[in-house]
């Protein structure tokens, strides 16, 4: 195979490995713009170029990993070429390309549905294929839907915005459970992670609060792409690896930002409208977890947090933290649907600055200890939610018993570390 870089992980084996025999065990091919000093490497392609989508590189190699196969494709709105294409559209017209299914997540493969929700199975009227719907499948009941719809290889293209609770990493792992269980390939054609692979950041899952929004114990912010995620996944959670094919990006650099990709930002679910929502998701989405709005009917979820009763001291104490890179200022809205629909409320919008500088996991923690102390009102959802977003009780127990900002950050100081240490073996990308 020419033109890109494609990685193999062959199954039959628990995976525990060191960077060198990872790379030991997969197999590089050079892509044709690149030096070949990069396949002795077997690292992507160095940046200094426009970025390529793992899509692009594929479809540039005509489709060689795919030949022969009948494919189906695990997407949404956000499985699109840099001419704002979807790829399902692309391949279906290509006859170079067997594809007879797609597998819709969350929110469904055209993302007609809300948070929650799902497309469910039915025809797509732009191409005639079966649509499938993943959404809260697992295991082998999944696997059934793979099997019955007569597919040999699954393809996983979805733009994720790096947090451990956003729900579509963990549909790539169920996904590739299922592959395994009937029998399938797996390939990951990757995309940038939009707020860089810097650095993970904030708590570990811990696994007895395994949910959809966190299966395995990854960081909040994971910093990883997903291609990076699979062989993670593979290498280190699954009970049993799937054969397993990436096809990497050219021209990504690990501190790039969205903008840095010159790629359309379509929203991967309806209250992800920009870019700057998933700059600050990762650490804001927690207020899902208290009776605070955390902007959902408005126009910038996420970024505008607030209640009845706020005032402008939330923003004072906020400010009053001198968390880096970002300001709040007094905020008033009245949200269309979801709390406090209709009602007007008080609260805060982050305003980032120094994306460089800002830590959305810092900031979310301090927020919710500013918010707890400035509104008598405050409260954790009855369903402990938080914990299910933080990845334990410890986070929520922390902050009712007084805590600040630096002396929660500090819990989780080990685990990040560790966790660290076991995501370093599967970076990709300089």
């Amino acid at each position: 195979m020419h033109g890109h870089d494609i990685r193999r992980d062959h199954g039959g084996h628990r995976m525990k490995l060191s960077r060198r025999s990872l790379l030991a065990t997969t197999t590089a091919a050079v892509a044709a713009s690149a030096a070949p000093a990069h396949a002795a490497s077997g690292r992507a392609p160095a940046a200094g170029r426009p970025l390529r989508t793992g899509f692009e590189r594929l479809a540039a190699d005509g489709y060689a990993p795919l030949d022969g196969q009948r494919v189906g494709v695990v997407t949404n709105p956000t499985g699109i070429t840099r001419d704002a294409r979807h790829i399902v559209d692309v391949m279906h017209a290509d006859d170079r390309v067997d594809l007879i299914a797609v597998f819709g997540p969350e929110h469904g493969f055209r993302g007609t549905a809300q948070a929650g929700g799902s497309e469910g199975r039915y025809d797509d009227p732009a191409t005639g294929l079966p649509v499938y719907d993943t959404y809260l499948k697992s295991g082998q009941p999944l696997a059934d839907v793979f099997t019955a719809s007569g597919v040999d290889t699954i393809v996983f293209d979805i733009q994720d915005v790096g947090a451990r609770f956003y729900t579509y990493i963990w549909t790539l792992f169920d996904c590739m459970e299922a592959a395994g269980l009937a029998g399938k390939r797996f390939v990951v054609l990757d995309r940038p992670n939009p707020v860089t692979g810097r650095a993970a950041l904030g708590p570990v899952l811990h696994e007895e609060f395994a949910t959809f929004v966190g299966r395995k114990p990854i960081a909040q912010a994971h910093g990883m792409t997903v291609a990076e995620l699979a062989r993670l996944f593979n290498g280190e959670f699954l009970r049993a690896p799937v054969p397993l094919e990436t096809v990497l990006m050219s021209g990504w650099k690990r501190s790039d930002f969205h903008e840095a990709s010159g790629l359309p930002w379509v929203p991967p679910s309806p209250n992800m409208p920009t870019p700057q929502t998933a700059l600050v998701y990762s650490g804001t989405c927690l207020f899902e977890g208290t009776n605070l709005s955390e902007g959902r009917g408005t126009t910038r979820p996420f970024e505008l947090l607030g209640a009845e009763g706020i005032d402008g001291r939330w923003a004072d104490g906020a400010n009053g933290l001198g968390l880096a890179g970002v300001r709040f200022r007094e905020a008033y809205f009245a949200p269309t649907f979801s709390k406090f629909q209709g009602r007007t409320v008080g609260g805060v919008q982050l305003h980032v600055h120094d994306p460089e500088a800002f830590d959305p996991v810092r900031t979310g923690i301090g927020l919710l200890i500013t918010a707890k102390r400035v509104w008598s009102d405050f409260a954790w959802r009855p369903d402990h939610w938080i914990d299910k977003l933080t990845g334990s009780a410890r986070v929520r127990t922390m902050i009712d018993a007084g805590a600040d900002t630096d002396e929660v950050v500090a819990g989780w100081h080990e685990e990040l570390a560790a966790f660290r240490r076991t995501r370093r073996e599967y970076l990709l990308y300089r």
